[in-house]
């Protein structure tokens, strides 16, 4: 099927059209240290020559400088930490004289379980010169085992580094002492609370190495990263050289924005409501397979990637039976044998339509794909290049399409592709100096090694403080050597690099015992909380009882007919204010909040929408002592601007929109940050709405607001401006997680809020 048809076929729904022309490569020969041998392993997959990056990035680490690759999806970057990691295994050497004796090891750093696994099989072709394997939850003691005394390029995660590793360094003394190269692939998903949780990992990491007389070159490899060198400086804690400049092929590609149509209000007490964009995705990917073309469908949810594989397989057993078996899904949660036989099948072109989350988003080499298909923006113009960079790998002419789903955020952005298509990536925002973060990895750091003054350049600026609090609380305590751990339980428990806090609520079956899930503690209270209608992979649960204090909801099997939706209070103190920028009457401030949260009810709606009455909660206040951004406005003029608005109405649509735009403009989602508005709040003493990080000490989101508050409020007034309901739909302000139940809201009110806010700002330079 050529795309145009597809395109043509649906064009009242296509807001935008725009086609890539194919690039040229721009090549330079192989450098002459590289042996004939290591040369061999490359060529044989068609890389007689380097693309100019390569050559570059190899420079670079041969001459012992620390890199970052930041260059398109498919443009080789592999080669670039491969190459030189080969010649150097091959030829039994270390480049550190540091080493004496030892043999040089290679380590490999991944994201995720998939991307390791695909990088060892792309080292098969090497075996003679390499002995590789992979360390994560999917091995055997035996391969452990195996891997920790024999190999010689280890291929893991930084959980794994985290947990197993690095408190049992003097286990792992052959590999980390004779480290000559760390690699760092796929380094843009190190953001957020994660992105600090891992930068203090390798800070970890580069101290045991030091302490085995071990430095080795660190080589950071990414297709979408903003501002490359200060990002692998903040993850690294090192001074690291950029190659940017794309020199790779690439083959003709067309981008196609995509809204799905409204089909009205399933009643009329609610707002109007599009399409289901997994709905339009499945009719699209139906029409793709049918075509005979290789297809890969992105879906931010497991039960989303499900529904969309079978809705194709429903349409396709109607059109030809014999295709149903060519669409699968593919999501986290499978065994490895499952998911190694699906990235095969997907390879070898027995699929032609695959459902996935992204699992697969990363750089996992699956040539042939002629087709991408986005169900929702991914969070990030990083992830969505990324996701549709994926076609076309084999050359030919490829088709990426993005469907928005019925939030601000798409809906603004398949309305103002300038934004989206023509803008750089955005900014990586972590923050390492977070105390929540740091404190837990100065006590792994302490069981591994003491503490010493000379870890407090390693370490930041908040090092001293966090020793200290450590030391009062008990858990160091001073020696001559340094700090050391105090207790028998392991440190690095203390620190989940993944999780938002608290140990996850285990959702049992009542008549089973069987364990049906987990959800992150943060959420439990409003998502399991007694009486709740609980799903689990299109499984419908009630939960019965929900014991906050073991963690632990009790859930059966049943569907009621309608959903629940908890309702909760919010209140927000201002403990400091660190920064303040004056717009006229406006202010826009930064600092430290404590925001107290309480479910307290919860509401049961029909599947029309409809109220069916609400149900009393008793559950425990939650504090969250955080970083936020927060507005105000003062001035008889303002006010009187707004003299004929709802203005607690208009506060709440105006934070629900700035809520859901803020993810264009740092690397969160809009489930990373919550908002709180009031007509008059008490330490202000005026209107006030506040967005904060929805982790403990911050994660950097809302210090990134601050910075680019004016770029961000003339945004989210665009987005309220271009929705074509009325009085406010979830693709403007209406949000998803709204503790009110959306109420009050006022889509007008919120304009002109806006409006007043911005009246003396500095102007939007930035499309942006």
């Amino acid at each position: 099927m050529d795309p145009a048809d597809l395109l043509h076929r649906y064009g009242d729904r296509v807001t935008h059209v725009e086609h890539v022309a194919a690039r040229e490569a721009v090549v330079e020969p192989w450098p002459a240290w590289i042996s004939p041998r290591v040369r061999t392993v490359f060529e044989a997959e068609g890389a007689t020559e380097l693309w100019a990056h390569q050559a570059e990035g190899v420079r670079h680490v041969h001459e012992g400088r620390h890199v970052v690759i930041s260059t398109g999806t498919a443009s080789g970057k592999s080669l670039v930490f491969q190459a030189p990691a080969l010649e150097t295994l091959a030829g039994g050497r270390s480049g550190s004289s540091l080493l004496g004796h030892r043999s040089p090891t290679v380590l490999y750093l991944a994201p995720t379980k998939a991307l390791a696994a695909d990088q060892l099989r792309r080292l098969r072709p090497a075996a003679d010169l390499v002995r590789a394997a992979t360390v994560d939850g999917d091995n055997s003691r035996e391969e452990r085992d195996w891997a920790r005394d024999h190999a010689n390029y280890v291929l893991t995660n930084p959980d794994t580094l985290h947990r197993s590793m690095l408190p049992a360094h003097a286990r792992w003394t052959r590999l980390l002492g004779g480290l000559q190269y760390v690699v760092i692939d796929e380094c843009h998903h190190y953001r957020g609370v994660f992105g600090a949780h891992v930068a203090h990992a390798l800070r970890r990491l580069r101290r045991v190495c030091a302490h085995y007389g071990a430095d080795p070159v660190f080589v950071l490899s990414s297709a979408t990263v903003a501002e490359p060198a200060g990002f692998a400086h903040r993850l690294t804690g090192l001074e690291v050289a950029a190659v940017t400049e794309d020199s790779s092929p690439h083959a003709a590609r067309t981008i196609a924005l995509w809204e799905p149509p409204l089909v009205g209000v399933a009643h009329p007490t609610q707002p109007p409501t599009r399409r289901s964009a997994t709905t339009e995705a499945a009719e699209m990917l139906t029409d793709l397979v049918v075509g005979g073309v290789r297809t890969l469908v992105f879906v931010r949810s497991r039960r989303g990637a499900e529904a969309v594989a079978a809705a194709t397989q429903r349409r396709l057993h109607e059109i030809d039976p014999d295709l149903v078996s060519t669409v699968a899904t593919y999501r986290g949660g499978y065994l490895p044998e499952e998911r190694r036989e699906l990235e095969q099948r997907l390879r070898s072109g027995d699929l032609l339509g695959l459902a996935s989350t992204n699992a697969l988003e990363l750089g996992i080499d699956v040539a042939g794909l002629d087709a991408i298909v986005s169900v929702g923006f991914p969070g990030t113009r990083a992830a969505l290049h990324q996701q549709l960079g994926r076609a076309g790998r084999a050359g030919r002419e490829s088709l990426g399409v993005l469907v928005a789903r019925d939030e601000p955020l798409d809906t603004f952005l398949v309305h103002h592709p300038e934004t989206l298509l023509g803008a750089p990536v955005e900014a990586s925002v972590f923050d390492p100096d977070n105390p929540y973060v740091l404190g837990p990895h100065l006590a792994a750091a302490a069981q591994e090694l003491p503490l010493t003054p000379d870890d407090v350049e390693l370490f930041g600026p908040r090092t001293t403080d966090g020793i200290a609090a450590l030391e009062e609380a008990g858990l160091l305590r001073r020696r001559d050597a340094g700090w050391f751990w105090t207790r028998r339980d392991r440190a690095s428990d203390l620190a989940d690099l993944r999780s938002s806090g608290g140990s996850p609520v285990q959702i049992v079956d009542a008549d089973t015992g069987r364990l049906v899930g987990t959800v992150d503690a943060g959420s439990a209270d409003s998502t399991v909380h007694t009486g709740a209608v609980y799903v689990h992979q299109g499984e419908v649960y009630v939960v019965d009882d929900y014991d906050v204090e073991d963690g632990v909801a009790e859930v059966h099997l049943d569907d009621p007919g309608y959903s629940t939706q908890a309702r909760s209070t919010t209140e927000i103190t201002i403990i400091e204010t660190e920064r303040t920028q004056m717009w006229g009457q406006a202010g826009i401030s930064f600092g430290t909040v404590e925001v107290v949260g309480q479910v307290i009810s919860y509401m049961k709606r029909s599947p029309a929408g409809v109220n069916l009455g609400e149900e009393p909660l008793d559950l425990p206040e939650r504090t969250l002592r955080t970083k936020a951004v927060w507005w105000t406005l003062r001035g008889t003029a303002v006010m009187d601007a707004l003299e004929a608005v709802d203005v607690p109405g208009a506060a709440h649509a105006a934070e629900h929109a700035a809520i859901g735009m803020l993810p264009l403009l740092a690397t969160c989602d809009r489930w990373d940050i919550g908002g709180v508005s009031t007509a008059l709040h008490p330490d202000t003493g005026t209107l006030t709405v506040f967005v904060y990080d929805g982790y403990p000490g911050g994660a950097g989101f809302a210090e990134r607001g601050h910075h680019v508050a004016a770029r961000w409020l003339h945004v989210t007034r665009k987005a309220i401006m271009a929705c074509e309901c009325e009085d406010g739909c979830p693709s403007c302000v209406h949000s998803p997680k709204c503790g009110n139940g959306n109420e009050p809201l006022d889509k007008a009110g919120a304009v002109r809020l806006l409006d007043a806010l911005l009246a003396e700002a500095p102007p939007d330079l930035h499309p942006t």
